[in-house]
């Protein structure tokens, strides 16, 4: 499944999205890896559950059996769907719940019984091989899918993915020390999916922003094996401006102290990462202080936790907004976009949409693009440098 992030008034309670002119608002959240639960057996899909009264019928997958953080995370996403029609002024659409437990052949066979249903869009799975398998049964049927995945890999024309994507990430983080006159870098990444996925990110946005990457080195699970990737990186940072580590709190601090032993001197050069940092973690870690990273304005995931916690006496996850926004989206576009709600010229419009965690737009091949912000590291948390732009610019 993965890590998880966070701007503004939620979709359901900005005039159903009619500001937006064709739609000309704005949202987003984040996730980061993918699957690191284990594959539970296929189990016979149930019925599932009903929320809403409404005429549209949405479909709702989710791993809500499944065990551990996927079954608490699916849980706390329902939870927030409901809350979002709760919040929508007289929404009229009908969520058909599907428990998927995390299986792509129940996510398969939830997606065949929902359409089935009259289900006109699905929402979700969470999962990436669920979401491939819910694809290609919607894709048969011209429905279009929105779905929680954090690997761009399954998104596709009609499989749209509203999640945080690492890609976003490592643009906006390279822009801003672009547009800063920091034109040399230095990355040690994880030897990992999401790694490779930023890696490649990563080497395109510096080149196509006229940069450098002076060193580029993966490095392994096992903290006895950091030494030489540490060293190689060590030895040209007397040359960079930026040395780039988009990796989690387990990892970051050791490979920061190894740095820092390996003489690289963290007062002249930058330190920077992706959302993984936005974590109590990095921030009460004194060698992390002023490291630069890119992710959601906080403001829009507290107030939600706020409205979320008043109503389910317990706090959200991360993903939580996920499921809030794609189900306030849905809602404002049958409210607003009449027969065509759900084409593929609505939901990939220019402008985009706005939600919990700031705005993003659907691109034609399924990823999304958010508009984050810069943070520092402090320790009071993420300290904004560069604030997130509230609409995307005409033309991008």
């Amino acid at each position: 499944m993965g890590q998880m992030r966070g701007m503004g008034k939620p979709l359901a309670s900005m005039g159903a999205i009619a500001a937006l002119g064709v739609l000309a608002a704005c949202a987003s959240t984040t996730l980061s890896n993918d699957g690191a639960v284990s594959t539970p057996q296929p189990a016979a899909t149930e019925p599932g559950t009903q929320i809403g009264t409404g005429q549209v019928r949405v479909a709702l997958i989710l791993p809500l059996s499944a065990p551990g953080n996927a079954g608490v995370a699916a849980q706390s996403m329902k939870n927030a769907a409901e809350m979002a029609l709760a919040e929508f002024k007289n929404p009229n659409i009908q969520l058909l719940v599907k428990d998927d437990a995390g299986n792509p052949q129940n996510a398969q066979a939830a997606a065949q019984q929902a359409i089935g249903e009259g289900a006109e869009i699905i929402l979700g799975p969470l999962f990436a091989q669920s979401v491939s398998a819910v694809g290609v049964v919607a894709r048969q049927r011209g429905i279009p899918v929105i779905a929680f995945s954090t690997d761009a890999s399954v998104a596709s024309r009609g499989v749209y993915l509203l999640s945080f994507l690492p890609e976003t990430d490592v643009r906006r983080i390279v822009e801003y020390q672009i547009s800063r006159g920091k034109r040399s870098f230095a990355a040690l990444l994880p030897d990992n999916p999401y790694g490779t996925v930023v890696q490649a990110a990563f080497q395109q946005d510096v080149a196509s922003h006229g940069g450098r990457v002076l060193a580029l080195e993966r490095y392994p699970a096992d903290p006895n094996q950091l030494a030489g990737p540490v060293q190689r990186v060590a030895q040209v940072a007397n040359q960079v401006d930026t040395v780039f580590i988009p990796d989690g709190a387990d990892a970051v601090p050791q490979v920061v102290r190894a740095l820092i032993a390996a003489k690289v001197n963290f007062k002249r050069v930058q330190l920077a990462g992706t959302g993984l940092w936005d974590d109590p973690r990095i921030f009460s870690d004194a060698e992390l202080q002023g490291g630069l990273y890119a992710a959601p304005e906080s403001d829009g995931f507290r107030n939600f936790t706020a409205r979320y916690r008043a109503r389910y006496h317990q706090d959200p996850v991360r993903t939580a907004t996920l499921a809030y926004d794609a189900v306030a989206l849905v809602a404002a576009l049958v409210k607003t976009q009449g027969t065509q709600r759900f084409t593929e010229q609505v939901l990939t419009n220019a402008s985009g949409f706005a939600g919990i965690d700031g705005v993003f737009r659907f691109r034609p091949d399924g990823t999304n693009e958010r508009e984050l912000a810069v943070l520092r590291v402090t320790p009071n948390g993420g300290q904004v440098v560069s604030p997130a732009p509230k609409a995307f610019r005409p033309g991008t």
